[in-house]
């Protein structure tokens, strides 16, 4: 296939052209890879899955013949694309099909699907980025939908796959790794976390992913990161304490979900990962046993499925907490206020026995 098309000045490193298509030609040169997990759990894909409802209302738009739409999709290509500059900044696009479809949908995947069912001919603009890899194409998606109202969980779960972001994303990759690692590898959360990937678990990514760069930042986390294997030593240390959790408050845990239990809402993962903090940093706790130790003193002082809350004089129901600041804050303050007060009580030397006076001789 061959087009006419428009280079746009712009980065050096890569080519940006634009020209006009059918819905169904574009099909052909290029496919939505949807995101999902191999048996492996590799992440494979990086678009959001398809939206019926948002498919069908632009769809009925589109339908009208006075429609239009200005926006451009997004496609980029790796390989199989020759350019011909021309002049001008005209150049000549050529696509090579003869092995398949070189071409993926980086941004506008629910106006192509809309468009392949519209009964007329409609024209698109494509904005054709030619990159050098595919590490470099996933990067350009996280980064031009970044901005877009697309779900941050989506994004987040991405991120380890890319290379090269702005700070403020690259802090969270490592957090999003961890995460993955702990909801796709064996550990005590494997399919607990709910993810684009995994849609049918209960706790939160980025709730999961906030209590992993706290420690990464100022925790106990920090150090062991910069271990060769430190990855693996994070998701170690996160798992065994939340097999801790899982054995102790047994009957909050299992069969439950953030609705009917606290222990498994954002203001209980926020405060438990303090917690684990305070365990790992004061007793040096790593292992399931040692982190069960630590917080059977919680057993009997919490109301994690029914019952009230006391944070120092202020009653709460147990359901009427909310992953909100205060609310976390509130129960972060209570169980690591239980936690250190049994700490210090283990560590503070038992009194010595009282000697027998010794007795007279008569």
């Amino acid at each position: 296939m061959t087009y006419l098309t428009v280079c746009a000045q712009q980065s050096n490193e890569h080519t940006v052209l634009s020209f006009a298509a059918s819905a169904a030609d574009v099909l052909r040169f290029a496919s939505i890879e949807r995101i999902g997990r191999d048996a492996q759990g590799e992440l494979s894909g990086f678009q959001r899955p398809q939206v019926a409802a948002h498919i069908r209302e632009i769809r009925d738009y589109l339908d009208k013949p006075n429609s239009v739409l200005p926006n451009p999709i997004v496609v980029a290509f790796t390989d199989r694309v020759m350019v011909e500059e021309l002049g001008e900044g005209l150049v000549r696009l050529s696509i090579d099909m003869s092995q398949g479809t070189p071409g993926l949908v980086v941004d506008g995947q629910q106006r192509l699907s809309a468009l392949a069912s519209v009964n007329r001919d409609f024209q698109i603009f494509v904005s054709a980025l030619i990159c050098r890899d595919e590490a470099e194409l996933r990067r350009q998606f996280v980064l031009i939908n970044n901005t877009k109202p697309l779900p941050k969980s989506l994004i987040y779960e991405l991120l380890p796959t890319v290379d090269n972001l702005p700070p403020r994303l690259s802090r969270r990759s490592v957090a999003a790794d961890i995460t993955a690692r702990l909801n796709f590898e064996k550990t005590a959360l494997s399919g607990r976390i709910k993810q684009h990937t995994q849609p049918d678990g209960m706790i939160a990514d980025t709730v999961m992913q906030k209590v992993i760069m706290e420690s990464l930042s100022n925790g106990v986390m920090r150090e062991m990161i910069r271990d060769p294997k430190g990855i693996s030593r994070c998701v170690r240390l996160v798992s065994n304490f939340f097999e801790a959790v899982k054995t102790t408050f047994f009957e909050d845990w299992h069969g439950h979900k953030p609705a009917t239990s606290r222990l498994l809402h954002g203001a209980g993962i926020q405060a438990l990962g303090d917690v684990m903090e305070v365990l790992a940093q004061r007793s040096d706790a790593r292992s399931v046993e040692e982190f069960r130790e630590g917080i059977e003193c919680l057993r009997g002082k919490t109301a994690w499925t029914s019952g009230e809350w006391n944070f120092n004089g202020e009653t709460r129901r147990w359901n009427s907490l909310q992953n909100v600041n205060r609310d976390v804050a509130l129960l972060k303050h209570y169980l690591v206020g239980v936690v250190k007060a049994d700490l210090r009580r283990r560590r503070k030397p038992a009194p010595a026995p009282l000697l027998e006076p010794e007795g007279r001789a008569s």
